[in-house]
């Protein structure tokens, strides 16, 4: 009978450590697995890059921080199904000296000629009643500043000024 008694402990100890031990490599099974990217809503990112300063709005950092990080890695920028006609945000990449404005656009001098570059990566343009709203220039980074049109700057009534900031030091600059 204590065989028997012993053979029970044992098997019941058996039980025990395998209830423990399969949760616990389920769990770090699960931790390893490759998790399902989360879609940034296409909406939510036009109304932040429309906004006076998508930076001081904390719904709005981790969304566009997601989009530029998406970006930057190639990803497509998203769209947003109910925005209406006339509305939306597109990106396009910055290129020297077309695609770039001229405070951010600097000139190398190479042996073929100059080369152009922009300390920025990308434009995204949100255009409302289809009229351009904002154009926000990022890096890769993750830094932007936007430029906020006439039509925006008197709907909005306050902005972020870096832009024109910069544009009044790099005209005062100038020759």
């Amino acid at each position: 009978m204590a065989s028997l008694s012993g053979a029970t402990r044992a098997a019941a100890a058996g039980r025990k450590l395998r209830s423990a031990v399969v949760p616990a490599a389920v769990l770090s099974l699960s931790l390893l697995a490759p998790k399902a990217a989360h879609a940034v809503d296409g909406c939510l990112v036009l109304l932040c890059f429309a906004a006076p300063s998508w930076k001081s709005i904390p719904q709005c950092v981790p969304p566009i921080r997601q989009v530029l990080r998406d970006l930057a890695r190639g990803k497509a920028f998203p769209t947003c199904g109910m925005s209406g006609a006339g509305n939306s945000a597109r990106h396009a990449w910055a290129r020297a000296p077309g695609n770039c404005p001229p405070q951010y656009t600097r000139v190398h001098e190479a042996e073929s000629g100059p080369i152009y570059t922009c300390d920025y990566t990308g434009a995204i343009t949100v255009t409302i009643d289809g009229k351009q709203f904002t154009r926000t220039w990022w890096d890769m980074g993750g830094d932007t500043v936007t430029d906020f049109s006439p039509v925006a700057k008197s709907q909005l009534g306050t902005w972020d000024t870096q832009y024109d900031d910069d544009r009044a030091a790099w005209l005062r600059s100038r020759p």
